[in-house]
């Protein structure tokens, strides 16, 4: 199990800091201003990046910079909202048949930047290339529920999917990451062409890309003529670089840096963007014993744990995925700390003084302080504990099948994605080992029925299931920040990997 969106993914794949090379000091770069009344200029962006093994190809963007860059170049039928749904991009618009297992897809009027138009054939193209059984694209196990032998183009704005299955969330796939559409018959991405805001110039592997604001985006004219990304691996690289006027952005800071720096530039906090949890794997002793689960939900003092890993940067959780997305539970009562319930619960389990080894990493951020954390609350209510390090290369297969209670963290994707991915009896990157043949047939409810009170009510009751007896303690939600030179405008305080995170076509210099 990986979130692929972790900051170790993004921060811990190439060592040094020293980049920026040939991109100066002093003031942005400027140019016209956009026709459109935009302000014109070359925004310069920083990210961690990887190295000689970064891509330009957007099905295989796994990295941060790189998906950002997609982001830039390509669109998607969908993608997701500040709520985590998905919105129509290329999708002009979807309509489901009566059962949810045919989906017609109404494109927009939009071109690649070689001026061809987009069409349904190179919809169903790109769909094809990403499922290929023979490569490893990212978004293949999204795309997997659709027929693509069966579905079909009804005409050049129109797409027909057909489906294995009747899913009534079909939305979410095509705004899952990685679902870029390109021209049909597209393989070199050495000089990518795509539809999206901006349009290729150059790249320099491991250093640089420098795109063009498309004048004839579907969605409007970028404000800002040139958009520059550059790489510095370290976060006090990338802050430095905005300090002393080599960017304009700088992505993934942290709440240190936040704190330190705000006032000399544009701090943008994102919240509920990672949520931050604790899983017990439920198949096995000692947390296969509900009332010990129970306990540990109880006794955690999960504002003691965001101040101390995420100081003014976090919230609290509710041992419940998705905070404030779409379908999230937010009726069910907030979990209370309450030490004394919690002792007598492990009582009744038979736990007193029981030994409970929490398995932990350098695989992503505060996972450390954390479960250092965590460990003195265990203590505090009559256990015993201790912090096990795994390999931070290693560390989210391991968690899959090893030990008995994991560090664990997620990136924002939709509720039902979670769901489907980590919670199902057949999910491959189940870490808490939850399996409930009554939960799958709510998942099912949930996805398929025509009724949409009767979807919101199934995913209702399976956040219940849950919060009751499930093993995932979600103590928190981190924020995601980024910082801006003062003069820019426009950067938007979205989760990573949604719709207004990185979204470069609707920010302004000056």
């Amino acid at each position: 199990m990986r979130d692929h969106l972790s900051r170790r993914g993004f921060l811990g794949l190439t060592a040094g800091a020293a980049l920026l090379a040939g991109c100066g000091t002093g003031t942005a770069t400027t140019s016209p201003a956009s026709p459109g009344g935009g302000s014109g200029g070359r925004l310069r962006a920083v990210f961690a990046g990887g190295g000689a093994t970064e891509v330009l190809d957007p099905h295989l963007a796994n990295l941060f910079n790189e998906a950002a860059r997609a982001k830039a170049l390509y669109d998607k039928l969908a993608d997701l909202g500040p709520d985590v749904s998905p919105q129509p991009r290329l999708a002009e618009k979807w309509e489901p048949n009566a059962d949810f297992t045919v989906w017609r897809i109404t494109l927009r009027q939009a071109h690649f930047h070689d001026g061809r138009p987009v069409r349904a054939r190179d919809v169903l193209a790109s769909y094809a290339r990403i499922a290929d059984p023979g490569k490893t694209f990212r978004a293949k196990s999204s795309l997997a529920l659709i027929d693509l032998p069966g579905s079909r183009a009804v005409d050049d704005r129109t797409v027909e999917f057909r489906l294995k299955r009747p899913f009534a969330e079909f939305p979410n796939v095509l705004a899952a990451f990685g679902t870029y559409i390109v021209p049909e018959g597209a393989t070199d991405f050495s000089e990518p062409v795509g539809s999206g805001p901006f349009s290729f110039v150059s790249w320099k592997p491991g250093s640089s890309v420098l795109l063009r604001r498309n004048p004839d985006h579907w969605d409007g004219a970028p404000y800002i003529e040139e958009l520059e990304f550059l790489i510095a691996n370290e976060e006090s690289a990338r802050i430095n670089a905005l300090l002393g006027g080599q960017v304009e952005y700088a992505h993934d800071l942290s709440p240190a840096s936040a704190r330190q720096y705000e006032g000399r530039v544009t701090v943008v906090r994102a919240p509920n963007s990672a949520m931050q949890a604790f899983a017990m794997k439920t198949d096995r002793a000692p947390f296969d014993d509900r009332d010990l689960r129970q306990a540990l939900f109880l006794l955690t003092d999960r504002q003691q744990l965001v101040d101390a890993v995420m100081p003014g940067a976090g919230q609290i959780g509710n041992d419940l995925f998705g905070k404030g997305y779409l379908h999230y539970a937010d009726g069910i009562p907030q979990r209370a700390f309450d030490l004394d319930r919690a002792k007598a619960l492990i009582r009744k389990a038979g736990a007193d003084g029981l030994t409970v080894e929490l398995t932990t990493s350098t695989a992503a951020a505060g996972f450390v302080e954390a479960a250092t954390v965590f460990a003195g609350q265990l203590r505090a209510a009559g256990l015993k504990a201790t912090v096990t390090s795994g390999s931070k290369d290693t560390y989210w297969a391991d968690i899959l099948t090893k030990g008995s209670i994991a560090s664990f963290r997620s990136g924002a994707m939709p509720i039902e994605t979670h769901i489907a991915q980590r919670l199902l009896s057949a999910s491959t990157t189940n870490a808490t080992k939850w399996a409930r043949p009554e939960f799958d047939a709510l998942y099912e409810t949930a996805v398929s029925a025509r009724d949409a009170a009767d979807r919101q009510a199934a995913y209702l009751k399976m956040q219940q299931m849950l919060h009751a007896e499930g093993g995932l303690l979600v103590w928190g939600f981190a924020d995601w920040i980024v910082a801006t030179s003062p003069k820019v405008s426009g950067v938007q305080a979205a989760p990573a990997n949604t719709l207004d995170w990185a979204r470069f076509d609707k920010v302004r210099l000056g």
